[in-house]
């Protein structure tokens, strides 16, 4: 099974498709438009989220329309927003900015079809916890998390930026690949990894059990990872800020419960506000 997609240019074609086979529950593809320029898409058993990386977009989904979506210049510099899309969608997103416009497509596989919404920069929750101290300060921007409960299925999509010259984060390490309440949730996730400067690179862990030994793959920007089991930590080398978007699918369930690895989990005490983000999720 393919864990890391290393980057590549994908042209708008999607990076992790329909019945991929690590991740099968997961749809995700990364877009660049022109000025002016369309994309369009149908996912027939994925609600998804298109998430405005820079730029303004219009969205026009079946009978309903979003004008002017979008408020930043560029993805360092404050909240993302975004468009809510059920299953069974016929999706046209057209660029509306003079200097192009780039995006994300995140899609998990769902039985009802919801209907479309708009997520403004107000609605993206902002939880921010670590600290320099300990190596693990870090920002989430959840673009569809506590907002979409009631409108949507079992898609949580979110920014994760790692602050200060370099960090850990998905630690302590933790897990989400079985359904066992209340102590686990089983969750597929993906993540697309970038970098500021777009030289910076970092390293991802990928452990079934806490008697194996990785694989650990050197991420930098663009790269992809698709996770299916295990702990996943992830560490940004020094000098450089990580960020990667994240989409998490659950199997059964909405409510994200992770099983941290019990020889580490102690440090939970240690890292201001990490409980907070642990509630957030569920």
């Amino acid at each position: 099974m393919q864990q890391h997609i290393e980057p590549y240019e994908n042209k708008n074609s999607p990076i992790v498709d329909v019945g991929n086979k690590t991740v099968p529950l997961i749809y995700f593809n990364h877009i660049k438009l022109k000025p002016r320029e369309s994309y369009n898409y149908y996912l027939e058993n994925h609600e998804s989220v298109i998430a405005v990386v820079n730029g303004k977009i219009d969205v026009y989904i079946d009978d309903n329309s979003f004008l002017n979506i979008g408020r930043r210049e560029d993805l360092w510099s404050g909240k993302p927003e975004g468009i809510y899309v059920g299953k069974s969608s016929k999706v046209m997103i057209k660029c509306n900015s003079k200097k192009g416009s780039e995006l994300y497509i995140a899609g998990g596989i769902i039985e009802k079809k919801f209907e479309p919404f708009k997520i403004n920069q107000k609605e993206v929750q902002k939880v921010q916890y670590g600290s320099d101290e300990t190596k693990t300060h870090r920002k989430i921007y959840h673009i569809l998390g506590k907002n979409g409960e009631g409108k949507s299925g079992r898609l949580l999509v979110s920014e994760l930026f790692t602050i200060g010259a370099g960090g850990w984060s998905g630690f302590p390490p933790h897990k989400h690949d079985t359904d066992r309440l209340p102590h686990e949730t089983k969750f597929e996730e993906v993540y697309q990894f970038r970098f500021n400067p777009s030289n910076g690179f970092g390293a991802q862990f990928l452990y079934p059990d806490q008697n194996s030994l990785g694989p650990i793959y050197h991420v930098k920007d663009g790269s992809t990872i698709l996770i299916n089991k295990g702990y996943h930590p992830s560490v940004a080398a020094p000098g450089y800020q990580m960020y990667y978007f994240t989409i998490i699918v659950g199997k059964n369930h909405r409510s994200l419960i992770q099983y941290f690895e019990p020889s580490h989990s102690y440090q939970l005490e240690t890292i201001p506000g990490i409980k907070n983000m642990i509630e957030n999720f569920k």
